[in-house]
């Protein structure tokens, strides 16, 4: 028996006529009988009598209709949830992020996505670059967000954004004034750092170094979200991501360009032995398009 074969016997049983059957289902007469032909065929036994151009159901037409409406209502959950799927209206994402983006700038992203595809479940975790590209490379997680381009047979790396830092200062600094700052308007600053061994912080110090700039180095911590409370508390400046800055525009620290350009390269992790589900493609085609909405454009590089 085919599924076709039951929609037309449905019909016929509820429209009670070949013909209104045929525009319910929006086929041709010919087409619903043939298919009730087929279907009796099938059954074996006859599931109308005909008489006088009508369609009488038999006895045994009635106690098939209860299973076949009950047949009917799973197949159409089928096509529902497969709509869904399509749509991206259903579904579990699994997460795993660098902090500098998980603490703030992908719950904004998600929460948004979150209003297009309200059927999405979706669960993120914050932890380090190395981390999280553990955790695609097992398959603990449907998509990973890294700091830096990080290549491995056995995950997938693309770049999502590449960005140039900013410098953070606190509001009130005299150094606020200026649109742009070089390395030298930061000789013996009280400078607030990046953690010893992150790539970032390899990054400034080389460059400070190469221009002979000497900093004070007040204190040093994991997060960019940490640096930027520090210097909004006055302990000092800093270079950071433009992500982190997003947070703290309008507070008690300003940030500003800073040359020559340091960048911070921002990749999506997938698991190399399983292509990404549509669910995934849209959210990371979500999560690109928020990134260029909300970042400055001078702030990509």
């Amino acid at each position: 028996m085919k599924i076709r074969q039951l929609e037309a016997f449905n019909a016929v049983m509820v429209c009670r006529t070949v013909t209104r059957a045929a525009e319910m289902l929006h086929v041709s007469q010919p087409a619903v009988t043939r298919l009730i032909s087929d279907l009796e065929e099938s059954a074996g036994f006859v599931l109308f009598d005909r008489a006088h151009g009508r369609l009488q159901p038999t006895p045994e037409a009635f106690a098939l209709h209860e299973e076949v409406q009950r047949s009917l209502v799973g197949v159409e959950r089928i096509e529902r949830a497969a709509l869904e799927i399509r749509a991206s209206q259903r579904g579990m994402l699994q997460i795993a992020s660098a902090p500098a983006l998980a603490l703030s700038f992908l719950p904004r992203a998600i929460a948004e996505f979150s209003t297009l595809h309200t059927g999405v479940e979706i669960s993120l975790a914050a932890h380090a670059s190395h981390a999280v590209l553990d955790m695609v490379v097992e398959h603990r997680c449907d998509v990973g967000f890294v700091i830096l381009a990080i290549s491995t047979p056995s995950a997938h790396g693309e770049l999502l954004m590449s960005t140039r830092m900013v410098c953070a200062l606190p509001a009130t600094h005299p150094l606020a004034a200026k649109a742009t700052l070089v390395p030298e308007d930061l000789r013996n600053e009280p400078f607030v750092s990046h953690w010893r061994g992150l790539q970032s912080r390899y990054q400034i110090d080389a460059l400070f170094a190469s221009h002979g700039v000497e900093r004070k180095l007040i204190v040093e911590t994991q997060t960019s979200a940490a640096i930027c409370s520090f210097v909004a508390a006055g302990m000092g400046v800093a270079i950071i991501d433009p992500v982190a800055a997003l947070e703290y525009r309008g507070t008690d620290i300003v940030f500003r360009r800073f040359e020559p350009a340091i960048g911070t390269d921002f990749s999506v992790l997938l698991p190399s032995q399983r292509p990404p589900s549509l669910l995934v493609k849209k959210f990371l085609a979500h999560v690109r398009a928020f990134a260029h909405a909300q970042l400055p454009q001078d702030a990509l590089l």
